[in-house]
């Protein structure tokens, strides 16, 4: 029987469809099978209404804000209306500004390069290191993992009251881990910055896609998230929110499209009045088919209804973990506990098993893409393994032979594109391997676990 098949929830919807969800894929062992993807939170497949939207506006795209012809005063009018489709999506206020970048990363790399001077920073060493490393210009202070949502806040409460009262700070905390799905209490946190006179900035890259963001309720000062997370392609992101840091600062790159005039000087130098909109920070021509294809998923996810959406991926966050339960080998990474609201993003370690081994059986194997490794937060797998904060352990890289402990989890991750029955044959496979153990023998090559090829399957 089905470990989904008691739902019959009528407002859960059925998975979006989206690219490459009929994919196959060969298996060391024989065969193909569809491949199933469980690593969205590494990057979500693309919408299938997404690659629709991009593949119909194409044939006419053309650079923005600087030509007369046609199609470029339409890619103008597309690039801006995607700015406001954002904004909507984002719950912005009024006075809040949106700028496209790259990805999360470079959203808050713009952010920390606009800081105020003498600006103090307050981060949770539990971060993705696209919100733990950019603040080196700043006076940064990292905050010891919570083990409570309320402890959370105690512990910035405290690390704020002991603050300079006079000068600029600002909070980064993440919505959803990208370790174990837990949602922080983001709007505790923010209330409790705004209490002692910080700032806030909220890494929405891993809660974006799963949930419902909005910037007004949520009184966060900035939103910072990826495309290539929120079921579009890569290379387009989002930092919203707040305009005055940003206007107050150096432009992020310089160039054509931050300038707004200049002139060359009677000493031969150069003036320049920069932009004071988001076009300040977004110099260069645009990403026009990334920053349409975020647009595009905002409508996308919009009008399939948040409610039924997290309904649907509840459903699998309940199915993975109950049926990860029944396997006493499995131990399920947590900071605030079983009962702790999460998304879709679930890590684990097995006993007796080096998880990069674990991983490439899953998909030599199986047809199951997962991830392993530290995911670019190796404090916070470090903590959550009760490793020494020194002990060896790259993210992606594991220097451990197959049946050899690592410093390493396996995460699997889901979302709105998840069929059923890949997240049955996930379980299934967990199950078998534990119990009967790998099929093929394995070896490291490059930093990865692979399949010995010349090696005959084990039976």
């Amino acid at each position: 029987m089905s470990v989904l098949t008691a739902a019959t929830d009528q407002s859960i919807c059925a998975p979006l469809p989206v690219l490459g969800k009929d994919v196959t894929v060969p298996l060391v062992t024989g065969g193909e099978v569809t491949y199933a993807a469980l690593d969205y939170a590494a990057s979500a497949p693309a919408l299938q209404r997404v690659w629709d939207d991009v593949a119909a506006y194409a044939p006419y795209y053309g650079s923005v804000h600087r030509g007369a012809g046609y199609l470029s005063q339409l890619s103008t009018d597309l690039f801006e209306s995607s700015r406001e489709t954002v904004r909507e999506f984002l719950g912005c206020r009024t006075e809040d500004q949106v700028t496209f970048t790259r990805s999360t990363t470079d959203s808050l790399n713009l952010l920390a390069a606009a800081l105020p001077a003498d600006c103090q920073v307050f981060v949770f060493e539990t971060e993705h290191h696209a919100s733990l490393l950019p603040w080196r210009d700043a006076r940064v202070t990292y905050l010891n993992a919570p083990r409570t949502p309320a402890q959370a806040v105690e512990t910035l409460e405290r690390a704020l009251a002991g603050r300079d009262p006079y000068g600029p700070a600002l909070v980064c905390v993440t919505g959803a881990s990208n370790v174990t799905g837990e949602l922080w209490p983001v709007k505790e946190l923010a209330a409790a910055a705004h209490a002692h006179g910080a700032r806030i900035v909220l890494d929405a890259a891993q809660l974006a896609p799963h949930h419902p963001v909005d910037i007004a309720v949520l009184d966060v000062d900035w939103v910072a998230f990826s495309g290539h997370k929120l079921y579009a392609p890569f290379g387009s992101g989002v930092l919203a929110g707040r305009s005055d840091w940003l206007t107050a600062a150096e432009p992020y790159l310089a160039g054509g499209g931050a300038s707004r005039q200049v002139a060359r000087r009677a000493d031969g130098g150069v003036d320049v009045e920069w932009h004071t909109t988001a076009a300040r920070h977004e110099a260069g021509s645009p990403n026009v088919i990334g920053v349409y294809s975020i647009a595009s998923a905002c409508k996308a996810l919009t009008e399939a209804g948040f409610d039924s959406l997290v309904a649907r991926e509840q459903r699998l966050v309940t199915a993975v973990r109950a049926g990860l339960a029944e396997v006493p080998e499995v131990k399920v990474l947590s900071l605030f506990g079983d009962d702790a609201p999460r998304v879709g993003v679930i890590s684990f370690v097995v006993e007796g098993w080096n998880s990069s081994h674990f991983a490439a059986a899953l998909s030599a194997e199986y047809g199951i893409g997962v991830r392993d490794g530290l995911f670019c937060a190796h404090p916070l797998v470090r903590t959550l393994l009760g490793s020494d904060p020194q002990d060896v352990g790259e993210c992606g890289a594991p220097e451990a032979e197959p049946g050899q402990k690592s410093l390493n989890a396996i995460r699997v991750s889901f979302g709105a594109g998840t069929p059923d029955e890949h997240v049955e044959r996930f379980l299934r496979a967990v199950k078998e391997l534990v119990s009967e153990g790998a099929q093929w023998k394995y070896r490291t090559e490059d930093g990865r676990c692979v399949p010995d090829r010349g090696t005959a399957a084990q039976v």
